[in-house]
C-alpha cells in the first residue's frame, strides 16, 4: 500500500511514518503544510504513482486552522480514487461534512477511495489504527464516534426513525466493525445483529438491490443531517 503522510509536526509525522514503514507500508511522500500536501499528491498522480491513501492532520499551515481538511476536500475533488484518512485532535464539522459528501457511493461503485476521520487518541491504539487504515484502503468508511456525534448533534434526521439499539448498531458500523464484531461488542447473537442491520437498511430506504448498502448507511449516519 502506498501512502502520503501530512502533519506540520516533524516529530509526529516521522513517528507515524516509522510505524507505517515497520508494518510494511510504502510512504511515498510527506508534507508539512496543506499546499505541500496537495502538491505532493498531484505530482505523484501525474507521475502515475498516486498513493492509495493520504493521511493528514486537520490543523496545518498556512493558517493552522482547518487547512489540512480543506486540502483533503480539494484532493478528493481531483483524485476521487485516492482514500483519505484524517487524523486530528479535534472535529471540524463544516469541512468534515463536505468531505464525507464525497464518500464512496457518490461515484460509480468501486470508483472512489475510502474515507476516515479519527481522533488522535485512537491512533495511539495501533491495532485499531491499522484496522481503520485497512478499511479506508479497501474503499470503506471509518469515523470516530466522537466525530460522528458532533456532526449530527441537535439535528433532525432520517435517523430519528431508528431505535436506540439500531442507532448503536449503525454507529458501530461507522467505526468499521463487521456484524460479527458488533455481535461480540454488544453481547448479542449474530442473528439479532443481522436483524438490526436489516432494519437499519429498511428504515433508511436502502433496498437489497442498492449498491454498497453498508457504506451508504454509514454515510446517512454522517451526512443526512448536514443542514444549511
Amino acid at each position: 500500500m502506498k501512502l502520503v503522510v501530512a502533519d506540520d509536526s516533524a516529530l509526529l509525522r516521522e513517528g507515524l511514518v516509522g510505524l507505517l514503514e515497520r508494518q510494511g507500508y510504502a510512504v511515498i511522500g510527506q508534507a508539512a503544510s496543506a499546499p505541500e500536501l496537495e502538491a505532493v499528491v498531484d505530482a505523484a498522480a501525474a507521475a502515475g504513482n498516486a498513493p492509495d491513501v493520504v493521511l493528514t492532520d486537520v490543523r496545518m499551515p498556512p493558517s493552522m486552522t482547518d487547512d489540512g481538511l480543506k486540502a483533503a476536500v480539494s484532493i478528493r475533488s481531483r483524485h476521487p480514487e485516492i482514500g483519505i484518512l484524517v487524523i486530528s485532535q479535534y472535529v471540524a464539522p463544516a469541512y468534515a461534512t463536505e468531505l464525507f459528501g464525497r464518500a464512496p457511493g457518490a461515484a460509480q461503485p468501486g470508483a472512489a477511495g475510502g474515507l476516515g476521520y479519527l481522533l488522535k487518541d485512537r491512533v495511539s491504539r495501533v491495532a485499531d489504527f491499522l484496522r481503520s487504515l485497512g478499511i479506508v484502503a479497501a474503499g470503506g468508511v471509518v469515523i470516530d464516534p466522537e466525530v460522528a456525534s458532533t456532526l449530527i448533534q441537535g439535528r433532525t434526521t432520517a435517523l430519528d426513525g431508528l431505535t436506540p439499539r439500531e442507532l448503536e448498531v449503525v454507529q458501530l458500523m461507522a467505526e468499521g466493525l463487521s456484524n460479527q464484531q458488533i455481535s461480540e461488542k454488544l453481547f448479542l447473537s449474530a442473528g439479532a445483529i443481522s436483524k438490526h442491520v436489516a432494519n437499519v437498511f429498511t428504515k433508511l430506504d436502502l433496498p437489497p438491490g442498492e449498491d454498497n448498502r453498508r457504506v451508504r448507511a454509514v454515510l446517512t449516519y454522517l451526512t443526512e443531517s448536514r443542514g444549511p
